[in-house]
């Protein structure tokens, strides 16, 4: 249960500034967080940290423990003396405001590359034996990942049912010969996960001790063409050959007409029961080492998600199943001696799924451009508002603000003026003035509002295969008066951490 007031912004690290095509753990990260500092912000909010997949996106990694290496902070690794001179000149390509993830991905990788060679050549006894030290904590699953990613590429990204038949099936035989055969691309990633959870540590750390908390995202479900599915496939709906028999997906709703196929397998809930969830509870307090919250995506998955046949072109045929509900929580509750969870109870929610939220004490979700379509009686208006939640203008689903209400409806328009008594000629600020100032304990801004940008940067747009996660601002954006204006906000409604050590 959320107690304290507090506020944040909405950024993933991608979309940081920085000179390699992307954002990542380098110095615009930790300049952000002093900004956030100055800003009287409380909350960092990311999207998931992992791999990223088909689409780019975050939410379809290749494992649910590894994170993404195109975070890795290149010129740190220069500095390690890993990369030289020649390593750190960007490509000329590269955009500021945009993720050329064409480009983006063989540039970081090969340098990736050339760092690890450095590395296992150079003979430091001392941060070998941190490399070391981490391989055998992370074992349990960065075995399973390096040797996963390590066929994947030796297939040629093939999915994994396409694979040799042994490797498919996991014959011990088979895959010792791929660890023996392949040494040094097995260690390549294992090198890799070592530099991102080192410097996300740092970073998280540096964070933390200014105040500052992490908000990270677990995705419910798994990528298909991940080290966790092929891994554990007894945990998952698959057939004999390891292919999908069901997939996930959403109804069709707010977002598209024909509801979102996502395609992820499903979950064989029943498999997890008899394991005492092991597998979800060490995803947990995976990502809890990450974060100091986590949201988990798709909440109302747990009561009943949306099960779609895998041969389906789209989600109008799935159907209702029920989830594993508050067994799966019960066991969260012997495992950890709080839950720090936030359930992303948005889209088709049901009285069952607010009574599961509500049974664990989780904050909900909140979005403010909901509110207006329906009347007094809407659910995402600030009156109906309670204390443990956390509410947003908007989402990384969600066009932004200023997009959103170029294209709003009259009706919806009129009736958000009238409500939140404003004329609309600054209608970014005046919903996060009308946020900050509701009972919500945490509000959550995310950064396109705060420097009011138009509907072209927005982060995603669900349904939509490509164009997405791209986008990324840059410091002449982010003029001084607007961490001046962010602070009085926090300061008024009792969200700085100022207002909080006066009223101590």
């Amino acid at each position: 249960m959320l107690t304290e007031r507090a506020s944040g912004i909405l950024l993933h690290p991608t979309s940081l500034p920085g000179p390699f095509g992307s954002g990542d753990f380098g110095a615009d990260a930790y300049k952000f967080v002093d900004w956030l500092v100055s800003a009287e912000q409380t909350y960092w909010q990311v999207l998931p940290l992992g791999e990223i997949g088909p689409g780019n996106s975050p939410y379809m990694s290749s494992s649910a423990f590894a994170g993404n290496v195109l975070l890795i902070d290149l010129a740190e690794l220069a500095n390690q003396g890993w990369l030289n001179f020649e390593d750190m000149t960007p490509h000329p390509g590269f955009r500021a405001d945009r993720v050329d993830f064409e480009l983006l991905k063989p540039f970081r990788m090969e340098r990736l590359r050339r760092a690890a060679q450095f590395f296992f050549a150079s003979g430091r006894d001392d941060i070998s034996r941190a490399y070391e030290e981490f391989c055998a904590a992370e074992c349990v699953w960065l075995e399973d990942y390096a040797l996963f990613m390590t066929i994947a590429e030796r297939e040629h990204g093939h999915d994994w049912n396409y694979w040799p038949k042994e490797l498919v099936h996991l014959e011990p035989q088979a895959l010792q010969y791929v660890r023996e055969a392949c040494t040094d691309k097995i260690a390549f990633w294992k090198f890799c996960q070592w530099c991102f959870y080192r410097q996300w540590s740092n970073l998280k750390l540096y964070a933390n001790e200014r105040g500052i908390r992490i908000i990270g995202d677990v995705p419910i479900f798994a990528a298909y063409q991940s080290a966790d599915v092929w891994s554990h496939q007894e945990l998952f709906e698959l057939d004999e050959k390891g292919r999908p028999l069901v997939v996930a997906g959403v109804p069709p709703d707010y977002f598209s007409e024909t509801g979102q196929l996502w395609g992820n397998p499903l979950y064989r809930w029943d498999v997890h029961k008899e394991t005492g969830y092991s597998w979800w509870i060490a995803r947990l307090r995976h990502a809890l080492r990450q974060a100091d919250l986590v949201r988990i995506d798709h909440f109302r998955g747990f009561v009943a998600y949306w099960e779609i046949p895998s041969d389906a072109p789209n989600a109008i045929t799935g159907k209702w199943e029920p989830g594993p509900g508050e067994k799966l929580f019960e066991a969260f509750e012997q495992a950890f001696p709080y839950l720090p969870i936030i359930a992303e109870d948005l889209g088709l929610i049901t009285p069952d799924v607010l009574e599961l939220r509500d049974q664990f004490k989780l904050p909900g979700m909140r979005v403010l451009q909901f509110a207006f379509g329906n009347g007094e009686t809407n659910h995402f208006l600030p009156h109906h508002y309670v204390a443990n939640t956390v509410a947003y203008t908007g989402t990384h689903d969600n066009d932004t603000t200023l997009g959103w209400w170029s294209t709003a409806p009259h009706h919806v328009k009129s009736f958000a003026q009238q409500y939140l008594h404003i004329d609309g000629e600054d209608i970014c600020w005046d919903m996060m003035r009308v946020l900050s100032d509701s009972v919500a304990n945490i509000v959550i801004f995310p950064m396109q509002d705060v420097l009011g940008l138009h509907g072209e940067h927005r982060m995603n747009f669900p349904g939509k295969p490509t164009g997405n996660w791209e986008w990324r601002f840059s410091w002449d954006q982010v003029l001084p008066d607007i961490a001046v204006a962010l602070a009085g906000i926090s300061f008024e409604h009792g969200r700085s951490s100022t207002r909080r050590e006066l009223q101590l």
